[in-house]
């Protein structure tokens, strides 16, 4: 029987964007931060295939569903992650669909 909800949809990647960094002692330490966490480079390296929600980014990322809720989050505010659309699960319920928001990542040192 098919499903008055649509499940997935197509959900394109995000246009050639570029992030720049410039570590000089303000706001860089919190994305410096957020990039330590091997959990988060495993979670963009799982986005980097296409948008996904969260329960699927988990098992890729090989950590809980908690965690990668966690990590998916401080991503959202570091700027690298977005919502970029919402599915539902085979039981009706509402999922964030997340997608890479930059594809490029540049790090520049100030003095």
């Amino acid at each position: 029987m098919a499903s008055l909800l649509p499940t997935r949809q197509s959900v394109p990647s995000p246009a050639s964007t570029r992030k720049e960094v410039v570590v000089d002692g303000s706001e860089s330490g919190t994305v410096l931060s957020v990039l330590s966490s091997q959990t988060a480079r495993r979670i963009l390296a799982a986005l980097r295939d296409g948008p996904k929600p969260v329960s699927e980014i988990a098992p890729a990322a090989e950590t809980s569903l908690q965690n990668a809720r966690y990590h998916v989050e401080r991503l959202c505010e570091a700027e690298f992650v977005e919502p970029v659309d919402t599915w539902y699960s085979k039981k009706g319920r509402e999922m964030t669909v997340y997608g890479l928001r930059t594809t490029e990542l540049v790090i520049r040192f100030d003095p």
